[in-house]
């Protein structure tokens, strides 16, 4: 049986495009570059804010990334402000994670957003008292797939990775489920198209909040 899920933030719980891209833009405008697109950002997310402002940069023409640490400079204070643009819960994902706290299981946010938006997206969209433990990227945590981060979570949760499902969208998630050895689970309505998804082997596909419901009633079914 599961004691405790950690789920990824962007794409998974909340859906961020819409922030994401308008710091990214502002920036890119700031510094006098093209703007990206929304689909562009889509395919830049889920390695960190540095590889997002890399590729970003690079698509308007810093093949070099000259202008980076400017960038970045600039990216973190708008996105600082921005964070929570237009931010919302994917469809079912409340109803989800009520089931699964009446349940008694551990919920946790492992991000490589930064930690302080990441922190503030969590309060902002579901308060301060639905999730125990909410980590983003920082600078002494490697960032996913390295699986440091989410066995460390697990273990502070109380539970072994052996009762800890992994829950995200894309194939940085798959990866961190695979290295941290927990059961893991993908999301179709997220950042990466299901034709994607389906090529990460080890990982469960779920096309709805109610999805997980069942796989873990499943789970719960099979040790019973």
């Amino acid at each position: 049986m599961y004691k405790a899920c950690i789920f990824d933030l962007d794409g998974t719980l909340t859906d961020t495009l819409e922030s994401l891209t308008y710091s990214v833009n502002l920036t890119m405008k700031e510094m006098g570059f093209p703007v990206i697109t929304q689909e562009q950002c889509r395919r830049f997310v889920g390695n960190g804010a540095k590889v997002l402002i890399e590729k970003a940069l690079r698509t308007g023409g810093d093949r070099d990334l000259v202008h980076f640490d400017e960038a970045m400079r600039l990216y973190r204070s708008i996105f600082d402000e921005n964070c929570t643009y237009h931010v919302k819960p994917y469809s079912g994902v409340p109803h989800l994670l009520e089931e699964l706290k009446s349940r008694g299981m551990k919920l946790a946010v492992l991000s490589n957003k930064p930690d302080r938006q990441a922190v503030c997206v969590v309060e902002k969209i579901f308060g301060k008292d639905l999730f125990d433990f909410v980590r983003g990227q920082r600078e002494d945590v490697p960032r996913k797939p390295d699986p440091a981060a989410a066995i460390m979570i697990a273990e502070a949760l109380g539970a072994d990775r052996s009762e800890t499902l992994y829950i995200g969208d894309s194939e940085v998630d798959a990866a961190t489920g695979r290295a941290a050895r927990m059961d893991t689970v993908l999301v179709s309505w997220g950042f990466r198209p299901r034709e994607e998804l389906e090529r990460e082997n080890t990982a469960r596909i779920a096309d709805s909040a109610d999805e997980i419901i069942d796989m873990i009633d499943g789970r719960r079914d099979t040790d019973e």
